[in-house]
């Protein structure tokens, strides 16, 4: 799992839940080069940040969808803006979620997605 959030703090509640929850868990505190990020951890799902340095959730996540050996990366798109399932569906995201958010609400949403992409 990639989890991308300029919010250290939440990165390491993330961080502590997923890891509590067996997932090996790699932090990112910005977008810059993530496509070398994503291929140099290749994770099975990504938890992104709409409000995060340098080009914001939504480019970084249009790049990585774009990339042809990284765009079947499930990615879980995260805001505390009100539209974010405009925000996700511009991005590419396959899902998101709004915050604040309830903890086993974002978990029921990472599970459902690797159950349902069978990871």
């Amino acid at each position: 799992m990639a989890i991308f959030d300029d919010d250290e703090d939440l990165l390491f509640i993330y961080k502590y839940i997923f890891e509590e929850d067996g997932w090996h868990v790699d932090v990112f505190i910005d977008c810059i080069n993530i496509i070398d990020k994503v291929s140099a951890v290749n994770p099975a799902i990504i938890i992104m940040d709409n409000w995060i340095p340098d080009t914001g959730g939504v480019i970084a996540t249009q790049l990585l969808k774009a990339n042809e050996s990284l765009k079947g990366i499930p990615v879980i798109y995260v805001s505390a803006n009100n539209n974010v399932s405009v925000l996700a569906n511009e991005a590419g995201a396959n899902n998101f979620i709004a915050k604040p958010f309830n903890v086993d609400e974002l978990k029921g949403i990472v599970n459902t997605m690797v159950k349902t992409l069978g990871f």
